[in-house]
């Protein structure tokens, strides 16, 4: 069942569309793995090699199937910095002065960069979904997550927080959603205040980034690393809007390993808490079954064979290739490389089916 799309389709094709689905994944049963027509799983090998097989078409249901084995035999990927448990306190205290949360994903991940308490937290409160990074996706990714979320009744805005990219936008559903606050007070014969929108989301999503294009000075600290902004603020935009930058929240445990992966992948996690070389070679193995990325580019890319599909073996010949065998150097070289599209931009994710 070859399946012509740039992401990876979830493995759970019966999640519902009335709650954004957090990839909890429980092992696939032996039935899940037959797709296709196919009996033999590709992730079959033996002992940790982290390797997969190849096939001429790439199924994205069968495929997170792998991506699932590819992971099992790794070290747990966890992230949570000490600072994320005060400002998670802190967070819940500020949301009750919040006429409207503007909530910042991953465009390429915008399912990993859920956090599973985050409806919870919100309530019946307003909300604005803004998918950051929509120039490292295509038009067809961003189509079929306008769609999908579209059919949940959550307005989206697709942003580009380095260049300011929807920000303007962003700025009119903030106070338009708001605009009822100001009405009720009028009522009640107080004057009208600014409208209130507090901006959360993971580390390194480009919260920071949005708010200072929307104040197009550099108003909060920002840089392409995970845990910088470590402090709840304020901060005023004109004299309608006031816009809360707040730290990245994670969950104190991260159960699906594939999502953290992920997370690892687009530098969403602190780099101590994953291994460099697993997740360099987990990619490898990503990119050569993305139909818009495939082995060639690797091949283009470090001139170098990467038909085998095996990405332990991969980082290790770049190493001897580029880095005088440092396995590290050759790893972190190819993530780089994914994270500022020398392969040609490509999303992890697709929406559910």
């Amino acid at each position: 069942m070859g399946v012509e799309v740039l992401g990876l389709w979830l493995p759970n094709p019966a999640v519902q569309f009335n709650r954004p689905p957090f990839l909890h994944l429980s092992p696939p049963t032996r039935a899940s793995l037959i797709v296709g027509g196919k009996s033999t799983p590709s992730w079959q090998g033996s002992g940790n090699d982290v390797c997969g097989g190849g096939g001429e078409e790439t199924d994205w249901y069968d495929f997170e199937t792998d991506l699932y084995h590819w992971t099992k035999p790794l070290r747990p990927v966890q992230w949570y910095p000490g600072h994320i448990a005060k400002t998670e306190k802190e967070l819940k205290e500020q949301l009750k002065l919040m006429d409207v949360v503007i909530e910042v994903r991953d465009a390429r991940i915008p399912l990993s960069t859920t956090h599973p308490q985050m409806d919870a937290w919100l309530g019946n409160r307003k909300r604005i979904l803004v998918l950051n990074r929509e120039d490292m996706i295509s038009k067809a990714d961003r189509n079929a997550w306008a769609t999908y979320f579209a059919r949940q009744g959550i307005k989206v805005v697709f942003s580009n927080g380095q260049l300011g990219m929807g920000t303007m936008k962003l700025s009119r559903f903030a106070k338009s959603l708001a605009a009822s606050v100001n009405v009720k007070r009028r009522e009640k014969g107080l004057l009208p205040r600014p409208v209130r929108a507090g901006i959360v989301g993971y580390p390194n999503v480009g919260k920071s980034s949005l708010i200072n294009r929307l104040l197009k000075r550099r108003m909060c600290p920002a840089a392409p690393r995970p845990g910088v902004t470590r402090e709840l603020r304020w901060v005023r935009f004109g004299n309608d809007l006031e816009l809360l930058d707040s730290p990245g929240i994670i969950p104190m445990r991260i159960s699906d390993q594939s999502a953290a992966i992920k997370l690892a992948i687009c530098d969403d996690i602190g780099e101590r808490s994953y291994d460099v070389t697993d997740v360099a070679a987990i990619l490898v193995q990503i990119l050569t079954k993305l139909p818009t990325v495939g082995a060639k580019a690797l091949n283009n890319r470090y001139k170098m064979d990467a038909d085998d599909f095996c990405g332990k073996i991969f980082v290790q010949k770049l190493s001897v290739h580029l880095f005088n065998g440092d396995t590290h150097q050759a790893a972190f070289r190819i993530l780089s490389d994914f994270r500022k599209g020398k392969f040609g931009w490509a999303a992890l994710e697709r929406p559910p089916r």
